[in-house]
This record gives C-alpha cells, structure tokens and sequence, in this order.
C-alpha cells in the first residue's frame, strides 16, 4: 500500500483544520475593473482554485497611496468590499478557504498612479531602479517621499482598515505582505531606510513598523487568523541591506511573540517571477526553521516532488504553489494522480481577460 503524500495530509494552521499542505500564493494578475473593484471573472478565477488548502489572494492595496500597478484590487471602499464578498462566497460556496494579503507598496509606484498626482512615499527619499508599471506603459520610477514620523500611525491604521474590511468582505484571514520590495520590506532593509528616528538606524527600529502593523491586524482579528510573509533573500525593487542575516533573524524571532496562523517565506530560488539556481547561502525555510516556532509556509519554485521533500524535511508545514496554480486550476489534483501539468503562459500572467485567467482545462476536459 502506497504510504499518501504529506502534501496531502490534514494541517492546523492557526483557527483551522486545513485538508492539505497545498497554498495557492498570492498573485498579482491585474484584473480588477474601474475603482480597483475585484469582479464576477475574479470570483470564477479563485473558486476554480477553492481545491487548496489554503487560496492567498492577490495583493490589495490597504489604501488609494498603497497601489502600484494598474487595475490591482484595493480593500478600501464600499464596492471593493463587495466586490471581494463575490469571491469568498463563491470559494466557501466549493468549501475553500480565503486569506486576503495586505498591501502596501510605498514607493514602487509612479505619480500617475497616486491621489492628485502626489510622490509615492517610503521611509527614505531614495528611488528604486528600473520602471514602473503605470497605465501610459512603463516610466522610470521616481524618487519618493520619505514619510514624516507623524504620518506613520497613518499607514498603520491604514492596514487596521484594511484587516476590518477584509473581515467584513467575509475573508477566512489575511496576510500581511512585508515581502518583495514594498513598503514594509523598504522599512526593513538599510538599503532602503535611512531614517534617523525612532523607525531607521538600529535593526529593531527598522522593524518597528512591520510590529506596529502585525499588533494592529492581529486587534482587528486575532493572530491565530493572521499570516506575516518575508522574502529574506529577495532584491525585487532594489532590496538589500548590509547584514540580511542579523536583520531576518531578530524579525522572524520578534514575530514569534504573536502565536501567528503561520510565517509565509519566499526562497532564494525565487526573483520576482523567475527561478533562479539557489546555490544554498540564501535565507530560507530551512536556515529560519530552528528560529520559528510556529506554521511556517514555503514559496518559490516548487515542484510536486521537491514540495513533498521539504515537508518530509520538516523544513516547512506548507508548500505555496504561484505559477502552477495559474495554469491548473485543479492542481491538487493533478498532484494526487500524478497527473501532467499544462504548461503556463508568462504573456498572459498580467493584465488582460479570460484569457490565460480562467480558461486553463481541468483534467477531466484534459484526458477527454
């Protein structure tokens, strides 16, 4: 008798009994309608995927200062909140379970993207290389404001907002996003924070504002139903610092005080939406797991065998899947039967319609 796949053994993560180790990752795919309003094509989108242990959603913006790209989806007004209760109903309508992720980009964003055309903000005046994404095409990113000391229990309470309108929008949980080059992330990173106050300088003032907002959050729905997610190794929108290993090691031991539903790390192996070859030295899963004491999520480049390593490892709890997830609908299932994947289509991952969204064959059309 075959022994079955850890990947598809029952997990408690937080407040729940989740059926499988298989996380549909967050994803931006820019598809809201006008207002950042998530849609009908949205809720289709997620319930498809409802088969996950756990769906993350997309990356909304807390706040109209928060958005990055064009037609991303907001949590921040009445008709995004409905927008957002099609999805969950749709997805626990086909008994899934939906965690929103928390967003705010600071300043990987472009004026044209901004409230009255204002400067994107930061903790400092310093501009990320390359381009940003705006609804004119690509334009050099500019270089931010750095937020006054006054404003910040502004962005604080933006995601205490953003939490209670998630709980009203019907979600299961959310997941702050403190990953990828964004607002938190640039308040980690020396790199990009070179604040004098009580949020610069030392590694426990850096991370000031990633506990302030995770105390905030967890008020609005308490911790067993909130996520933090980290890319120790990521350089996405020019992230680096001079000590990554002293600084992920003290946020990921502070974060443990709050008895989290889980920690969400994103590999080395992954740059953006690329694998890379991982040559061991980066922080992930495996260094963080004898400091994290509680559900940790891997991200990044995860392969069904390579996914089933890590869990028998006990280096993580779960595996997020992105990539696979956008092509096959029902990839838990091709997992169980082995089944062959169909293959996905980087043209289509941003941006657009049905196309390369929800018209990705089940197996059943599949194998007919």
């Amino acid at each position: 008798m075959n022994t079955p796949l850890k990947l598809f053994t029952p997990v408690k993560v937080g407040a729940y009994e989740l059926p499988n180790r298989i996380v549909m990752a967050p994803l931006t795919r820019n598809r809201a309608a006008q207002g950042n309003v998530p849609h009908e094509l949205n809720a289709l989108y997620y319930t498809q995927r409802a088969s996950a242990g756990l769906i993350i959603t997309e990356a909304t913006q807390v706040s109209p200062q928060g958005l990055g790209y064009p037609n991303t989806p907001g949590i921040h007004s009445p008709e995004q909140i409905e927008g957002w209760k099609r999805v969950t109903d749709a997805v626990h309508q086909q008994g899934g379970r939906i965690f929103m992720q928390l967003w705010h980009v600071g300043r990987i964003s472009h004026p044209s993207l901004q409230p009255n055309g204002e400067l994107p903000v930061a903790p400092s005046a310093i501009a990320p290389d390359g381009m940003a994404s705006t609804f004119t095409g690509e334009q050099p990113y500019v270089v931010p404001r750095a937020l006054e000391t006054a404003e910040i229990p502004q962005i604080v309470e933006q995601y205490r907002q953003g939490a209670k309108n998630a709980l009203e929008a019907g979600f299961d949980g959310v997941e702050i996003h403190s990953a990828n080059g964004y607002l938190l992330d640039q308040f980690l990173h020396d790199g990009s924070n070179q604040r004098t106050d009580q949020y610069g300088g030392s590694i426990e003032n850096r991370a000031r504002l990633l506990m302030e907002v995770t105390e905030a959050v967890t008020s609005v729905w308490g911790a067993d139903k909130v996520g933090v997610r980290l890319s120790p190794s990521g350089t996405f929108g020019t992230m680096y610092d001079s000590n990554l290993q002293a600084l992920f090691d003290y946020v990921v031991a502070e974060l443990n005080r709050f008895n989290l539903a889980y920690l969400h790390l994103v590999e080395p192996r992954v740059q953006g939406n690329v694998t890379i070859e991982d040559d061991g030295t980066g922080l992930g899963s495996k260094h963080f797991r004898p400091i994290y004491q509680g559900i940790i999520i891997a991200a990044g480049g995860y392969t069904r065998e390579l996914g089933e390593e890590v869990l028998e490892t006990g280096e993580a709890d779960l595996i997020a899947y992105g990539r696979l997830f956008i092509a096959n609908p029902d990839l838990p299932e091709r997992f169980a039967r082995n089944a062959p994947l169909n293959p996905y289509d980087r043209n289509t991952f941003y941006g657009g319609d049905a196309k390369g969204y929800v018209d990705y064959p089940f197996l059943e059309k599949t194998a007919a």
